[in-house]
């Protein structure tokens, strides 16, 4: 944290201009070095001053470089950025001079890290950080965005507040057993509070289903015998001619995927080749890779042929992905009806004519009716999506299990207070109030070089 370090912000190749970042105690003698117009140590701070890098008497590019003074910067430290051109050569020019009189390359993330070792921000304003620069779309924007303006730390930071002022309470009344301004602790009260943060938490942990829709997206496996229609459905939902459809049976061998957003939600199609018994060795492969992938979505929508009568396969696949997430579709319905489906309490049906264009509207609006998807819009995104922290809410929910059943026993209360303390810590590790060192190392290494 002493040393000054420095990276290429922007991404790489051609651009009309790219940014290198420096900070740290000596960012901007540094920097003044190579500085041919003017005295950057003596400018005003959050200026940005026009020039040229200049290095062993020859000029290297021309500037405009910032200057933001401690502690108004995003580390808190001295920061400088210079804009140069975006050619790769000159930037890296610039990088290399950087690093020999002075700056050290900064590791993956570190300048967000020492943001939050400086107390600049949170564990989880860190994330959505990361998150922002890796959205796909806007509802995933919306929700980094409220994690990077701390609505969503705020969340833990007021129950963490809560947690506290009963610990306060038992402290006082072991302390201070003639104080007589405090209530009493008693199994009774401490059940009702306890009670209170287990809704809280659950509250949470239910609403972060939709924040994990919204940044991972819904994977929507195509499935179907052969020759049912899944290329030509996956081409009039991408709007492109992306798989190839051919009258051919196995024509789709191998996996063929895209991605269509609905209501702000991403949705991630695989068509899977067709699903038969064959002697192809390839083909073969292929029907068990769609097998596989049928397990591993979230969503499957089968394609059933209308002018066809259901076949042992058809009726395998209905079978396979009853327990899970699923729109049977039926394809086909411009030419005679033959297929013989009769499904009780099958609500997920929805009929199509892939070569017309025809029922593909109602199918994604079935898509929007099964997660909810209307809900969406106008509402304030404000979740907990890393993997990280429901992984403490769930901990932190376990202990409260052994505080209930403590309680019922009758354990002294300084006992269970020891539980409730822990329940304290593990929120403090969402935010970051309180962590482990390793895991800061672990989680700002993948963030991108420069951020």
């Amino acid at each position: 944290m002493n040393d000054t370090i420095a990276a290429i912000s922007t991404t790489a190749g051609k651009g009309a201009i790219a940014i290198i970042r420096i900070s740290g105690k000596d960012a901007i003698k540094i920097v003044n070095k190579i500085f041919k117009e003017k005295n950057l140590e003596k400018v005003p701070t959050h200026t940005i001053h026009y020039g040229h890098i200049e290095y062993n008497k020859k000029i290297e590019d021309e500037v405009l470089v910032s200057i933001m003074r401690a502690p108004k910067t995003f580390t808190t430290e001295d920061v400088v950025e210079i804009n140069c051109h975006g050619n790769i050569l000159v930037t890296k020019k610039i990088l290399e001079i950087l690093l020999t009189i002075g700056c050290r390359l900064a590791e993956p993330g570190e300048f967000t890290k020492r943001a939050f070792l400086n107390g600049r921000i949170d564990l989880i304003e860190a994330e959505g950080i990361m998150n922002l620069i890796n959205s796909k779309s806007e509802k995933e924007r919306e929700l980094a965005l409220n994690e990077l303006g701390g609505k969503v730390s705020n969340l833990i930071k007021e129950l963490r507040q809560k947690i506290l002022e009963i610990l306060a309470n038992i402290e006082v009344k072991i302390d201070y057993p003639e104080y007589e301004d405090i209530e009493d602790i008693t199994h009774e009260q401490l059940s009702k509070n306890i009670k209170e943060i287990e809704n809280e938490i659950k509250k949470i942990l239910k609403e972060s289903q939709t924040g994990k829709l919204i940044e991972q997206g819904i994977k929507t496996a195509i499935v179907g015998r052969p020759n049912v229609g899944k290329s030509s459905l996956l081409n009039k939902l991408l709007d492109e001619e992306k798989a190839i459809v051919t009258e051919i049976e196995g024509t789709t061998r191998d996996t063929v995927e895209g991605t269509i957003t609905i209501n702000g939600i991403i949705l991630d199609l695989i068509d899977t080749a067709g699903i038969r018994k064959t002697d192809d060795i390839v083909e073969n492969i292929g029907v068990n890779k769609s097998l596989e992938i049928i397990e591993k979505s979230d969503l499957v929508l089968l394609i059933l042929n209308n002018n066809e009568e259901l076949t042992e396969y058809d009726q395998k696949l209905i079978e396979k992905i009853k327990n899970k997430q699923h729109i049977i579709v039926i394809n086909k319905i411009d030419l005679p009806s033959k297929i013989n489906l009769k499904l009780e309490n099958e609500k997920n049906i929805v009929k199509i004519s892939a070569l017309n264009q025809t029922g593909i509207e109602n199918l994604k609006q079935k898509i929007i009716e099964m997660y909810n998807l209307e809900q969406l819009e106008g509402k304030d995104l404000t979740y907990l999506t890393n993997a990280r922290s429901l992984a403490l809410l769930n901990q932190s929910l376990e202990l409260i299990n052994d505080i209930k059943t403590s309680i019922k026993l009758n354990q002294p209360i300084d006992m269970i207070e020891i539980d409730i303390k822990k329940i304290w810590e593990l929120l403090g590790e969402i935010t970051g109030e309180t962590y482990q060192e390793e895991l800061i190392n672990q989680l700002f290494s993948q963030f991108c070089l420069g951020k």
